[in-house]
This record gives C-alpha cells, structure tokens and sequence, in this order.
C-alpha cells in the first residue's frame, strides 16, 4: 500500500463525505434502548441505521451487500458483506447508538448540534461510535482503490452497544453463517492514550448495574416529628454503601471482586504510565486546581482497568431542591455502576454484592439490590507476531511514533462474546477516544485528524493480514 495515496485519499473522503455525514448523524437523538424504551415509535433508530446504510450503497466497493437485518422488537443491524481475495475473515464492528444527553454542555455546544471547533467534531455520537461505519469502509475501499488485496470483510453495526448489546445474541445467532469464523475482528470503539500514535486495546473491564433502595415508611412525614425516631433512609444507603466501598480511598471491600492481575499487563501499564505521565489524571475536568492524586500513574491506570469501582450514576427519591420540603424521605433509590475486572465472572460478583448489601440490613428498614445487568469484561489472546509488526509499522507510517498498548476502564460487551466464540481471532480494538473526548458527558467530540489516521492504519493491518 502507498501510504501516501492512502492517506491523501482517506483524508479527502473524511473532509467531503464522512463529516459532513457525521454532522447529520448527530443530529439524530437515537438514545440507546435502555434509555429510550420507547425507541420504536419514536423512530429515531430506524433514522440513523438507515442514514448510514444509504452513505454505504453509495461507496463503490466491487461486490458490496448491504442490509438492514431487523428481528421484530430489537435494534436493527447494518450488515455489510464484502467478497475478498481470499476466504478468511475480517470482521469490522461498531455501534450506532448514543447516550443520552448528560447536562452542561458549553453554551455553544449541544448533545444534537454538531459543531466544528479547532479540528474537532462536537456533538453526541460522532467519536461513541458514528465514525466506526464510515471508518471502516474507507480504510477497505482505500486498499480496493489502490488494487491492495484483502480478506472476505463483514462489518457488523449494532444499535445495542450503550445498552449492554442485550439484542447482539439474537442477531449473532440469525447471521452465524454469513459471518464465518473471523480470524481477525478490528473493532472501532475504543479509547486512545493521546492523540500522538495507534492505541490498541488488549482488555476491557466488566459492568454490573444494580438498583438499591432503602425504605422506612410508606409516605413522607414532617422531618421535625420524625427525626431522631424514624432512620433516615438517605443514611441507611450510605452505610450500605460503605460495607462494598472504602469512602476514604474508593477501594472496593468485596473480595470476591478482584482477580490476579496477568504479568504481561501489567508490564504494558507500565510502558503506558512512562508514556503518559500525568496526562492519565489531568486529562479529566477537574473541579479543584492543580489535583494531585496519591497514586502513581502507574497505580492508577491499573485501578481503572484491572481492579473493581463503584459508581453512583443516578437516584431516585429525592426531590429537586427547589420542591424539597422538610420533609422525611420514605425512601431513596441509587443506580450502582460496578467496573469489574476483566476476567472476573460477573454473575459471581453480582451474587456476591447482593448478599453484601442484602442480607442483615440496617435497623427498622428495608433494603434491596436488584441487579439490572451484567456484562463480560474481555482479555485479549496473545498477539500473533504479524498483527504487533503490522500494528507498529501503521503507527510508525501515519503517527510518525510506534504503537502502544494499554487497557481499558470501559466495557464493550461484543468483544466478551466474540472471545468466547471464536477463541482463536487477533483482535485490533482501537478507537479515537482520547484525553478530554469525554464520550457519554457533555461537550463529547470526535478528534478529526486523529479519526482519518486511525482509518488508514486500519487498511494497513488489513492489507498485512491478507499478506501475511
């Protein structure tokens, strides 16, 4: 491959067609089913999978089908088939669902405005994960424009992703012939270090979300008559929350969450930590000056992709300040979010929390955990030589700096069932998320240049694999 005509060539396609498609795509507030029960009436998924199935038709690529597979009640799939030189697989995956719109935006920036300041796209979707589509038939139709062979190519587009791909199983299943058994899966929905070299993701952490709730009355009653007799059900939550979480240092309690971290990553953490430095941490928006964790960047990155956290996402039961009377609450509810190491069994978590929180419950008060998901971490099998050669020498030709390796806090439930069906596939999960993209809050913005190199060093690594 000339890397020069490729990169001239990908660059002219992201500057007239995908960003301007990207734009249009924002614009869509296809919010993920969990967040959005209503998604089919509203229409707003059938909008965007079909705005990107008609941005596919028009690629000229020789051999091209392109569908819409929809299974009655579940998010609708683009599903791309592309003959090959050869019969091997490559499967390309991504998702076309968004997040919803998270409060405090900047006042010239919204969640469904798309906007382009200094080389970067504002808006909710664009970088979680509208480009992964149009990423991906370029990097295979710069290799066609160039006479570059390659594999058999299957892009898969989910509309399931933010929701825990809880609709991924049955279209895996209908369409478990026309993909094969790749041997390769390049997936574009993952997190960069910086914006400097190829980032390639070698393990995701696991979700558990629950709900807990903390009832002791039927109904509010005036706080002066009740307090100090009736147990404030906001108190009763944190100690709950303190048998699972050390509130001084955040380390998780429960022991059954953690697991023995592989060598080999932790080695990777620490060439990752060397790298970055202090960007791991003040790469985020802090709210204080100057913030200085206790912990080295190196400890921190492992905290963020191989040790358990818990997050509270959301509430109930507490009414907005300007209605909150003094009042005694009859009960408050909290989203639990749990990031779970990758090889950690889920369901064993689950049960383990539950029993933590449930069982001997805090005086004249009912309590109770309810799972509402659990997702698979992935670790990914070791790298075969050509695909690190491969990953480097892209780096090397469109960053100018080698590739790295790092873990991430995120999950990506498809990269936990793809590793358990198809066991022997090299994985390339990469993506453009990087510091300060701040996918799933506010201002989130897709990083231009770094989305058109990261597309030609996709066809690099797919035109290696073919080669090899």
């Amino acid at each position: 491959m000339d890397n020069k005509k490729a990169a001239d060539f990908i660059g002219k396609i992201w500057d007239d067609s995908i960003i301007p498609q990207l734009c249009e795509y924002i614009k869509v507030p296809n919010k993920s089913p969990t967040f959005d029960p209503d998604w089919e009436q509203h229409g707003h998924m059938q909008r965007a999978v079909q705005m990107l199935a008609a941005w596919v038709r028009q690629q000229p690529i020789k051999g091209m089908q392109v569908e819409v597979v929809s299974i009655k009640g579940r998010t609708p799939v683009l599903f791309i088939d592309i003959p090959g030189a050869s019969d091997e697989v490559v499967l390309l995956y991504g998702h076309y669902d968004k997040q919803p719109e998270m409060t405090g935006w900047a006042d010239d920036l919204g969640p469904w405005q798309p906007a382009i300041k200094n080389g970067k796209l504002y808006g909710r979707g664009g970088a979680d994960d509208g480009y992964a589509t149009f990423g991906s038939l370029t990097a295979i139709r710069a290799l066609q424009e160039q006479g570059v062979p390659h594999a058999h190519c299957v892009v898969l587009i989910e509309g399931c992703e933010e929701s825990g791909s809880f609709d991924l199983p049955f279209y895996i299943d209908l369409l478990q012939d026309r993909i094969g058994s790749p041997d390769l899966v390049v997936c574009l929905d993952a997190e960069c270090g910086n914006y400097d070299q190829l980032w390639c993701t070698t393990s995701l952490r696991g979700n558990l979300t629950g709900t807990l709730r903390a009832e002791v009355l039927t109904e509010g009653v005036h706080s002066g008559s009740a307090s100090g007799i009736v147990p404030s059900s906001f108190r009763v939550l944190r100690k709950l929350l303190s048998r699972v979480e050390d509130e001084s240092s955040g380390k998780i309690k429960t022991v059954g969450l953690f697991v023995d971290i592989p060598k080999q990553r932790t080695e990777q953490a620490k060439k990752a930590a060397e790298t970055l430095g202090k960007s791991v941490y003040t790469k985020y928006p802090w709210a204080v000056d100057a913030p200085t964790p206790s912990e080295s960047p190196y400890e921190l990155l492992l905290n963020n992709t191989w040790r358990p956290t818990l997050s509270v996402t959301g509430a109930d039961g507490l009414p907005a300040l300007v209605n909150a009377g003094n009042v005694q609450l009859p009960y408050n509810t909290l989203k639990l979010s749990f990031r779970l190491p990758p090889t950690c069994d889920g369901n064993v978590a689950a049960k383990a929390i539950k029993d933590t929180l449930e069982s001997d419950p805090p005086p004249m008060s009912k309590v109770a955990f309810q799972v509402q998901s659990t997702m698979a971490g992935w670790n990914a099998p070791p790298v075969a030589e050509w695909l690190e050669a491969s990953m480097h020498k892209a780096s090397q030709a469109f960053f100018g700096k080698p590739s790295m390796y790092m873990g991430t806090g995120g999950t990506i439930p498809f990269m936990g069932m793809l590793g358990e069906k198809f066991p022997d596939a090299q994985f390339l999960v990469t993506g453009l998320l990087g510091p300060s993209s701040n996918a799933h809050g506010p201002n989130e913005f897709l990083h231009i240049e770094t989305g058109k190199r990261l597309t030609a060093c996709v066809a690099q690594v797919i035109a290696d694999h073919y080669a090899r």
